[in-house]
């Protein structure tokens, strides 16, 4: 003869805020074993930061190249390049 299941005590504040996750968003409220489900703002604003910091680094890869090429062709023509710059008296 097997034993009856024991009760689940379950703090009656938590089945409401399941009930409410539920409620709010779907399926997407458990999303696993031990997995929370992301909040969407900050996924959203580290998507943000992560495009900006991609534009950033294209920009000074850029620079860098340009830097680069006036220190090779100033080495090969052995005189300082001329800036756009104009000099004030």
């Amino acid at each position: 003869m097997t034993a009856p299941p024991m009760p689940l005590e379950v703090n009656p504040n938590v089945l409401h805020r399941w009930r409410r996750e539920r409620r709010e968003h779907g399926e997407k409220a458990f999303s696993g074993w031990g997995q929370r489900r992301a909040d969407e703002s900050q996924v959203a604003e580290l998507d943000r930061k992560i495009g900006q910091q991609a534009l950033e680094i294209d920009f000074l890869r850029r620079c860098l190249q340009r830097v680069e090429e006036q220190r090779r062709l100033q080495a090969l023509t052995g005189r300082p390049l001329s800036t756009n710059r104009s000099s004030k008296k």
